[in-house]
């Protein structure tokens, strides 16, 4: 992300109003001080979302989402922060002095540099009198010149040619070798890609890091070359065309999600330009967060053929259980999306895309595959699969929907059907209450903690009570929070929430924080209000150092040091009724 300075960032805020912002995507009206609409961040359907121009925050009492204007924008829209602080900026007059277009990472700026310089020496070569075979494969596989520059497609050569230049770039053989552009070997050295198609792959945020390589000329080398796994090219952590997509995303609220890099390509060739591809047919925790960010339906399309359709399914899995809104498109006729636009068109795609399925329908018909219905066995293991697949789902409807239907269509008894349903729901409901109540086992210290960092963020004198009364958290991450808002209180001597959550965007525990305040709701607190909580984990910290002393006690064996515990444990103890 470009770094925009606090100062600047406050200044754009307190340009803003957050109400004439908000009030410009979404229908606002006053009650009171505050102003009230229905929450764009989930399915709502009365204004639950209150905006307050005193503060300059906004909250949902239903979801819980909260922040200032920039992080509206930023939900809103899908856009990096820095860029909510750009449209917020031009919707009050006000230039920035960063590029915020520009993505940096000081930490790798050296690798990225040197990736770009790759990119574009891969691009170049195309244009050269040996790329003309390149260029010809393209145009056969039906790759316009726009598309090849949208791509940023290239080509690489024999006879290691990028490590010439790049050696006498002096560029590090190792940190070529770590980045996964040479081979090294006995001291002999090798580029990685000769002679291939170069796709670039880039991060979530639009850096290259990476290529996918393909063969153009005739011989028997793999058809498919990618970048080993390096520390910025974690197949795990991207999704190719991602950071190209957004936009197109945005205005369509839909993902069509696909298998293969070229599958991608000939969809936004086309026009189709809010589509990413999978490096792979898993989706792993950080790729799953990356589309949840997006906030949009999910279109789900793999290739038409059996390994297709048992990814869809295990792919299908994985987006349900992650409480996911999508559908399926399976394709007939050609072997992928690539393929099929080739042969059938745009708008062919288009209406499969229109006409796409629910997951439950795929799953109907995914699992009748290699069984015949006639046969009693198979039947009965077909209808156990759906019922299984049933499991995961939330909808009662469908549930009960799915349940008639196979009463209907197969004769069974729709009473043995529930119950077996009601088996699999009993076991997960199990499983549910035993994880509510280990999260009820963190509640009140951690609570008031949270409280008392809430309302820290809105106001200085009760940051200064802290200070007095407290000094410090005994949980670490509660004293890592507590000691930003110090810092903040020094550094700009005075603090308030909207300008504390902007600040948080550039540390380690913004997540932290926002769930702090996505999680209180705020009620007029007074001094012997706060005094009243700090006192509270006074009294906790004095019962876990008595508790401590106690084990002490009790495991000491020197006579003198034992009085002396139970001395200070006396003494704590008076303290402790004191509070």
């Amino acid at each position: 992300m470009a770094f925009i300075g606090t100062d600047e960032i406050n200044k754009i805020r307190n340009s803003a109003s957050i109400v004439d912002v908000i009030s410009s995507y979404i229908i606002l009206n006053q009650h009171g001080k505050n102003y009230f609409g229905v929450c764009p961040f989930h399915e709502d359907h009365s204004p639950s979302m209150s905006v307050s121009e005193e503060k300059q925050i906004y909250k949902c009492f239903s979801c819980g989402a909260s922040g200032n204007v920039f992080t509206f924008i930023e939900n809103f829209l899908n856009v990096s922060f820095a860029e909510a602080v750009q449209i917020v900026a031009n919707m009050v007059g006000i230039s920035i002095s960063v590029d915020i277009n520009k993505k940096s990472n000081p930490k790798y700026e050296k690798e990225y540099n040197l990736m770009n310089f790759v990119l574009k020496f891969y691009q170049n070569n195309l244009n050269t009198q040996e790329g003309s075979k390149a260029v010809s494969y393209l145009k056969e596989r039906g790759l316009l010149e726009n598309t090849i520059k949208d791509f940023e497609i290239g080509c690489s050569f024999d006879k290691n040619m990028l490590y010439n230049i790049l050696n006498k770039k002096d560029y590090d053989d190792k940190l070529l070798n770590d980045l996964g552009l040479i081979n090294k070997f006995d001291n002999k050295v090798s580029d990685v890609f000769q002679n291939r198609i170069m796709f670039p792959i880039h991060n979530l945020d639009g850096q290259v890091v990476g290529f996918t390589a393909r063969c153009y000329l005739n011989n028997d080398n793999p058809k498919y070359l990618n970048t080993k796994e390096t520390y910025l090219f974690k197949k795990g952590s991207i999704l190719f065309n991602y950071h190209r997509a957004k936009e197109a995303i945005r205005l369509n609220k839909e993902l069509i999600v696909v298998e293969g890099n070229m599958d991608a390509i000939r969809l936004y060739s086309v026009g189709i330009k809010n589509v990413i591809a999978l490096m792979g047919t898993s989706l792993t925790k950080d790729q799953i967060e990356g589309l949840k960010k997006l906030k949009c339906k999910l279109i789900l399309m793999l290739d038409n053929d059996n390994a297709g359709e048992t990814a869809t399914y295990n792919l299908g899995n994985m987006l349900e259980e992650n409480n996911f809104n999508f559908q399926i498109v399976r394709l007939s006729g050609e072997k992928d999306p690539d393929e099929y636009i080739i042969k059938n068109g745009k708008e062919a795609m288009l209406e499969n895309i229109k006409n796409a399925i629910s997951y439950n329908e795929f799953k109907l018909n995914y699992f009748k595959r290699n069984k015949n219905l006639n046969d009693a066995n198979d039947l009965a293991e077909y209808i156990k699969a759906v019922i299984e697949g049933l499991k995961n789902t939330n909808d009662a409807i469908l549930r009960e929907v799915t349940l008639q239907k196979l009463s209907n269509d197969y004769n069974i008894s729709y009473a043995v059907l529930k119950s077996q349903l009601g088996e699999i729901k009993n076991i997960n409901t199990k499983k549910i209450i035993v994880d509510e109540k280990s999260e009820i086992k963190k509640s009140s210290y951690e609570k008031i903690c949270e409280s008392i960092l809430f309302y820290m963020m809105h106001s200085k004198d009760f940051i200064k009570l802290y200070q007095i009364k407290l000094g410090v958290f005994p949980l670490k991450k509660y004293r890592a929070i507590a000691n930003e808002i110090v810092y903040y209180l020094d550094k700009y001597k005075t603090i308030n929430i909207a300008d504390f959550i902007s600040y948080a965007e550039n540390i380690d525990l913004k997540d932290e924080i926002m769930a702090i305040i996505n999680s209180e709701d705020e009620i007029p607190l007074t001094d012997e209000g706060m005094l009243d909580l700090l006192e509270n984990i006074n009294k906790k910290i004095k019962q876990d150092e008595i508790k401590n002393l106690k084990n002490e006690v009790k495991n000491e064996v020197d006579v003198i040091k034992k009085r002396q515990l139970i001395a200070k444990m006396t003494e704590i103890k008076k303290e402790l009724e004191n509070i």
